[in-house]
């Protein structure tokens, strides 16, 4: 993993509120991770198909467009998912902090 990735997770991950990141290949295998490997593979599995079934969606409304990010809001946190060609970068964070 490349040295920006690196940098871009550790300031992700100093963001006041932030819980975890996980950085997930395209075939929704996690590749880094911030939280333990229970949580990891969890979030990794659950939103890679969710990043699909979006993808889907936005492709069926108007097949000149792509899913570019994913923001889910729970009563405990808010998930964002960016997803890439070969990555998908997903932060956890608690909203109220």
């Amino acid at each position: 993993m490349s040295n920006e990735v690196e940098e871009t997770m550790k300031r992700i991950q100093s963001h006041k509120g932030v819980i975890g990141t996980v950085v997930v290949n395209s075939e929704g295998i996690p590749i880094k991770s911030t939280l333990d490997n229970t949580m990891t593979v969890q979030y990794a599995g659950l939103l890679s198909s969710l990043v699909d079934k979006a993808r889907s969606v936005v492709r069926d409304l108007d097949a000149a467009n792509d899913l570019t990010f994913l923001r889910i809001r729970s009563k405990k946190h808010e998930i964002m998912v960016a997803p890439d060609k070969e990555f998908i970068l997903i932060v956890i964070q608690n909203p109220s902090e």
